[in-house]
C-alpha cells in the first residue's frame, strides 16, 4: 500500500477512536492515551495495541467492542486485532493535553 494511503487510512482510525469512551470517563480512549499502536499491513488488516485505566475496568468489554465496531466500520479496513496489553502500565502522564485539561489534572 502506498504511504499517502497508509497514512489517510491511519487517519480514519484515529479518527474513529476519537469516538470510542470509557463510560466513566469524558474523555476518548485516544486523548487519554490507552491507544499505544496502530499497525496496518499490506492487506488493511488493522492491529491495535491498547490499554485501559485498570486492568478491572468494568467496562472493558464495551470498549474493546466498541473499538473493534467502529474501526470495523471503515471502509478501507479488513479486519481487526485488538490486542489488550497492561505493559507498560497507564498512568496519567499518557494523556493528551486536551484530556488533561477536560479531567482537570492542569
Amino acid at each position: 500500500m502506498e504511504n499517502n494511503n497508509l497514512l489517510a487510512l491511519e487517519e480514519k482510525i484515529v479518527e474513529m477512536l476519537r469516538l470510542v469512551y470509557d463510560p466513566e470517563i469524558p474523555v476518548n480512549i485516544y486523548e487519554l492515551g490507552l491507544i499505544y499502536d496502530i499497525d496496518i499491513d499490506e492487506a488493511n488488516n488493522v492491529k491495535i495495541r491498547m490499554t485501559l485505566t485498570a486492568p478491572n475496568c468494568p467496562a472493558a468489554d464495551f470498549i474493546l467492542e466498541d473499538v473493534r465496531m467502529k474501526v470495523e466500520s471503515i471502509e478501507e479496513v479488513k479486519s481487526v486485532d485488538i490486542e489488550l496489553v497492561f505493559e507498560p502500565e497507564w498512568d496519567k502522564d499518557m494523556m493528551s493535553e486536551e484530556a488533561k485539561l477536560e479531567l482537570g489534572f492542569l
